[in-house]
C-alpha cells in the first residue's frame, strides 16, 4: 500500500472515531453571572501573615486574569468573592462554644459602636480581589451577631429548629447589615453587590456546636429577615441585593428533606403567591432567584443529573433562577474517597468539573461557587494552606475551576450542544458559551483514561475557525497550559479538562 494512501486511511479512521459536536446557536440558555469562592475561614489569618509576597501569590492564583510571558494564565480569574460577615464569636473566645479556627470577629461592638479595624485579614483580601479586577462581592452570614441571638451565641447549641434571633431584634439585625454594607464601602472602598443573611437554614443538623457558627431558620423567619433588610437598605439608599436562602441541599428546594414543613419547599414558599406569609416576589432588592448548595446530591451520577433537571423545571414553573453558591467534597462522595485528606491531583479536579458541568448544563445555574478558597488537610480548599509555615500550594482542583472561571466571563450566555453520541459522565462532556465580546468558549472534560478525538463547530457552518486550547491535567506544567491553536478538531488528553477559546480573525 502506498504511504500517502496509508496516511489518508489513518486520518479517515481517526475522523470516524471522532465525536462531533455542534453548538446550537438558535437556543441560548442561561446568562452566566460569575464564578466564585469564599474567604471563610482562612483569610482572617492568611491576610495577617507577615509574608506579603505569599499573600500576593494566593491573590494572584485566585483573582488574576493576566498571563505570563508564555501566555499561560497566572490565576483562575474568579469573578465573585464571598465575604463571611462575622457574628462575634471570636470576641467571646472559648466561651463561644465554637472551634477557634471557625470563629469570626464582628464589626459591631457590645456598646453599639462599630470597629472597622476588625476582620482585617478578610478585608485585605477584599481589597486584593478588587485590585485584580474581581467585579462582584457577596457578603454572607452564618449567624446574626451574638448580641441579638436567643442564646447569646453564634451557634444554635441548646435550641430548636428556629432562627437564633430574638424576636425584638429583627430590625436591629437588618440595621446591622445595612451599616456594614455602608461601612465597608465608606471605610474600605468595597461595594458589596449581594448579601445573604442566612446560611443553610434547612440543614437537618440544626448547627449544634462546637463546630462553627450557624443557625436553622423557618421559611417565615427567612422572609421576615429579607423584608426587614429590604426596608433598612432602601431607607439607607443601598443597592445591595438580598439573596435567599442558601439552602443546604437541593432537596430542600424541591420538598421536605430530613426536617419539618416549615423549612422545606423553599422555591414555592418564596415565589408562589399562594404562600401569603412567605412570598417575596414584590420585595424591593430581593431578586427572583434561589441560592443553594449542591452538597450530597452528586452521586450516583444518574441521580446528580435527575435532581438538577427537576430543579430547573421547578424553577421555571415559578419564573425563578438559580445560583449554586457553595460546594466541597463530603463523606458520600465515595468515588474519590470522601472529603478526608487533601488531594492535589486530577482525581478531585475531574470529579468537581463534572459537578460544575451538571450544575451549569442541567440546573441552569447562573453562578457557581466553590466553598473555601483556602483550606487544610481536607478536600474543601482550592488552595492547600500550611498555617504554621505560612505556606500555600495550588491544586489541580483550583486550575480545573479556572477552565471555567478564567474564560467564561460575566454576561456570557450558555448554548446547548448537540451530538449523535450520548453524553458520558465517565467519558467526554462538553459545554459552550459566548462571552459579551462575541468570543466563543468550549469546555471539554475527558473523564476517561484514554485519549478522545473530538470535532466541533459553531452552528452548522462548514467555515473553519481558529481555537486556542488551554489544558489542565496531571502532566507537568499543565495548569491551564496554552496549546497550539486548532481549527475545531482536537484530541482530548486522558483525565483532563480543556478549554477552547475562539480566536477572532
Amino acid at each position: 500500500m502506498k504511504p500517502l494512501l496509508t496516511v489518508a486511511l489513518l486520518l479517515l479512521s481517526i475522523a470516524a472515531k471522532s465525536q462531533t459536536y455542534v453548538i446550537d446557536t438558535k437556543h441560548p440558555q442561561q446568562v452566566i453571572q460569575h464564578f466564585g469562592a469564599s474567604d471563610a475561614w482562612s483569610m482572617q489569618t492568611i491576610g495577617l501573615w507577615p509574608e506579603e509576597e505569599r499573600q500576593q501569590q494566593i491573590a494572584d492564583w485566585l483573582f488574576s486574569t493576566e498571563n505570563d510571558a508564555n501566555g499561560q494564565p497566572k490565576g483562575i480569574g474568579l469573578s465573585l468573592w464571598r465575604f463571611n460577615l462575622g457574628a462575634g464569636s471570636a470576641e467571646q473566645g472559648d466561651s463561644s462554644y465554637i472551634n477557634k479556627g471557625t470563629r469570626t470577629e464582628c464589626f459591631l461592638r457590645f456598646d453599639g459602636s462599630y470597629d472597622w479595624t476588625r476582620q482585617a485579614g478578610q478585608v485585605k483580601f477584599l481589597k486584593m480581589a478588587k485590585e485584580r479586577g474581581v467585579p462582584k462581592f457577596l457578603a454572607f452570614l452564618n449567624s446574626p451577631p451574638v448580641y441579638f441571638t436567643e442564646n447569646e451565641l453564634a451557634t444554635n447549641t441548646g435550641r430548636d429548629g428556629t432562627l437564633n434571633l430574638r424576636s425584638e431584634c429583627y430590625d436591629a439585625f437588618a440595621q446591622f447589615m445595612a451599616e456594614c454594607m455602608a461601612g465597608l464601602e465608606r471605610e474600605h472602598g468595597i461595594h458589596i453587590d449581594y448579601i445573604s443573611p442566612v446560611n443553610e437554614p434547612d440543614g437537618h443538623w440544626n448547627w449544634q456546636g462546637p463546630k462553627q457558627e450557624g443557625s436553622p431558620a423557618t421559611n417565615w423567619e427567612i422572609s421576615e429577615v429579607a423584608r426587614k433588610t429590604s426596608a433598612a437598605f432602601t431607607e439607607k439608599g443601598l443597592t445591595t441585593q438580598i439573596m435567599v436562602n442558601e439552602s443546604s441541599d437541593l432537596r430542600c428546594l424541591l420538598g421536605i428533606y430530613k426536617t419539618s414543613w416549615e423549612r422545606g419547599n423553599a422555591i414555592a414558599s418564596f415565589w408562589s403567591k399562594d404562600s401569603t406569609l412567605t412570598h417575596l416576589g414584590d420585595t424591593p432588592l430581593v431578586p427572583r432567584l434561589m441560592l443553594a448548595h449542591s452538597y450530597w446530591t452528586n452521586t450516583p451520577v444518574d441521580y446528580m443529573k435527575k435532581i438538577r433537571v427537576d430543579l430547573r423545571n421547578r424553577l421555571k414553573k415559578y419564573n425563578a433562577k438559580f445560583w449554586q453558591s457553595e460546594i466541597c467534597i463530603m463523606d458520600n462522595d465515595k468515588e474519590i474517597g470522601g472529603g478526608g485528606g487533601y488531594d492535589f491531583s486530577m482525581k478531585t479536579a475531574l470529579y468537581v468539573a463534572r459537578i460544575i458541568h451538571h450544575d451549569l448544563c442541567y440546573a441552569n445555574a447562573e453562578s457557581w461557587s466553590w466553598w473555601r478558597a483556602c483550606g487544610g488537610n481536607y478536600k474543601d480548599g482550592l488552595i492547600r494552606v500550611f498555617e504554621r509555615q505560612h505556606q500555600a500550594k495550588d491544586s489541580r482542583l483550583m486550575w480545573a475551576l479556572g477552565n471555567y472561571s478564567r474564560f467564561i466571563r460575566p454576561g456570557a450566555v450558555r448554548y446547548e450542544i448537540s451530538s449523535k453520541e450520548k453524553e458520558d459522565p465517565y467519558g467526554v462532556m462538553l459545554s459552550a458559551y459566548q462571552n459579551k465580546d462575541g468570543s466563543w468558549v468550549i469546555v471539554a472534560i475527558n473523564y476517561s483514561e484514554t485519549e478522545k478525538p473530538i470535532s466541533f463547530t459553531v452552528g452548522r457552518s462548514s467555515a473553519s475557525a481558529t481555537w486556542r486550547p488551554y489544558r489542565t491535567s496531571d502532566a507537568d506544567g499543565e495548569t491551564l497550559k496554552p496549546l497550539d491553536p486548532c481549527s475545531g478538531e482536537a484530541t482530548l488528553a486522558p483525565r483532563s479538562v480543556t478549554t477552547f477559546v475562539g480566536v477572532k480573525s
